[in-house]
């Protein structure tokens, strides 16, 4: 009987929660900047799943190759989540200008307490953004059946004060977002 292939699938849901969310329960220590060692991440999960106990660092590359979201970033021995951090200490992250629009994708219900707030981190570190609509879209779908789709016009609330930070390709991060650069997208998704 051969054995069964790496679900890599599986395998990035347990690194997202060791590196954005519980890394002390997986015994690891994450710098200001989120990086931890490969290799005691990989010891982690060799305790986690005896199915990885021949995990390595090859198969944290595939795992990483192989998501259509840029999650991880891999370098030297060290690895981190690139964004969606719950953790308590606040990773560091370098202020960027951000492009003219970012949408966020929010279910309706909500959009009153926006309107009053802005857009808060809520449970995460910090606001995200994604750099397109249709990105926005995928995301509000998690939220609401029919999202709202909000569009910030983000290059003016950077030019007025508003910190904005690249987190990948697909994604900007902001500390809040106030009400006054946010925009409702007239059209509802189906």
């Amino acid at each position: 009987m051969s054995p069964k292939p790496l679900d890599l699938t599986r395998v990035s849901r347990t690194v997202s929660h060791a590196l954005r969310h519980e890394p002390w329960l997986y015994e690891l220590e994450l710098d200001d900047q989120g990086w931890t060692d490969v290799e005691a991440l990989l010891a982690a999960l060799h305790q986690e799943q005896r199915a990885w106990a021949n995990l390595g660092a090859q198969d944290l590359t595939a795992m990483i190759e192989s998501s259509s979201k840029r999650r991880y970033e891999l370098i030297g021995g060290k690895i981190r989540a690139l964004y969606g951090h719950s953790i308590p200490d606040r990773l560091l992250k370098m202020p960027a200008a951000p492009p003219q629009r970012l949408f966020h994708g929010t279910a309706p219900e909500v959009v009153p307490d926006i309107r009053q707030h802005g857009l808060l981190p809520m449970g995460r570190q910090y606001v995200h953004l994604s750099v397109n609509r249709d990105e926005a879209v995928a995301v509000g779908k998690r939220k609401a059946p029919v999202p709202v789709i909000l569009s910030v016009r983000a290059h003016d609330a950077w030019k007025d004060g508003v910190a904005f930070y690249s987190g990948n390709e697909r994604v900007w991060l902001a500390d809040r977002v106030p009400w006054a650069y946010i925009e409702t997208d007239a059209r509802r998704e189906m």
